[in-house]
């Protein structure tokens, strides 16, 4: 049984859904209920459990062999350094005594020893975690979700914007959840001496003004790139609705990914969905 944290998000339900294609056995954890009748109807367990309730998390993995442990993104009006910080102490206390075998974790480019950096040092942090405990496990770098675009949506078909906090023109690594779900599904059912770190990304790098270039091909409309000033990103998180805790952590994570203040060793695993294509299955869906 594969075990998937996360399993109602985007990268978390597209590997559900893979490994049920491939007839592997799935449960899919949310802490709410309201997905699970669509999971029991695709053929997968579904349990709804608060990551933290350690006692009840770990009776969980009990159930399971393999884990996809994808750390639970806090809401953005709390302060999220310290929801996701005491989230993952839970799920790594659950994953102490449970019998797992192999797990699968998703991280992020960039992860990196960092305070007050949002995912960049907390899942730095879950990295070095599973590096102390004996279970085998791999770890999913991920590049730059296009999903994080999806909010763009409604202001672009209305009013021909897609606001972004890099400039117009810069051009960095993205991939679609799907890809990712991909990976993942093939790492955890790999052999458990498979391990290892695993960069992924899409075809290309795409800029904010590709973005908006997929966006007017999709919508029939012109649609143009806002750009926040680097000198108002705080001011920009805390009306869009960010605490401000919550408005520097990814302040600091935006700086360092436009600075490019990391690096890829050797070549990354390359997923299949450009970003048109992504956007206008969004698009469609819509």
């Amino acid at each position: 049984m594969h075990i998937i944290l996360g399993g109602t998000g985007h990268v978390g339900s597209a590997l559900a859904e893979t490994l049920l294609e491939r007839g592997e056995a799935v449960t899919v954890v949310s802490r709410n209920a309201w997905a699970r009748p669509a999971w029991e109807r695709k053929g997968a367990h579904f349990a709804v459990v608060d990551v933290r309730d350690v006692d009840a998390l770990r009776r969980l993995f009990e159930r399971g062999r393999r884990l996809f442990l994808l750390n639970p993104p806090a809401d953005p009006a709390t302060d999220t350094d310290a929801v996701e910080k005491a989230n993952l102490r839970a799920i790594l206390a659950a994953i102490e005594g449970s019998g797992l075998e192999k797990i699968v974790a998703e991280s992020t480019y960039g992860a990196q020893d960092r305070d007050r950096s949002g995912d960049l040092g907390i899942l730095y942090a879950m990295e070095q975690a599973l590096r102390a405990q004996p279970i085998a496990f791999s770890v999913i770098r991920a590049a730059y979700y296009m999903s994080n675009w999806d909010e763009s949506l409604r202001s672009a078909r209305e009013h021909g914007k897609v606001l972004s906090f890099y400039p117009a023109d810069f051009a960095l690594p993205m991939v679609a959840p799907r890809d990712l779900g991909r990976v993942a599904a093939d790492l955890i059912t790999a052999p458990l001496a498979d391990t290892g770190m695993h960069h992924v990304e899409g075809p290309r790098a795409y800029s904010p003004a590709d973005v908006a270039d997929a966006f007017a091909q999709a919508l029939g409309r012109e649609v143009d790139v806002e750009v926040v000033p680097r000198a108002q990103w705080m001011a920009a998180y805390r009306k869009l609705g960010f605490s401000g805790a919550a408005a520097k952590s990814y302040a600091d994570m935006t700086a360092v990914t436009l600075d490019e203040d990391y690096s890829i060793p050797g070549e990354p695993i390359r997923g299949q969905i450009d970003l048109a294509t992504y956007i206008q299955d969004l698009v469609y869906r819509s």
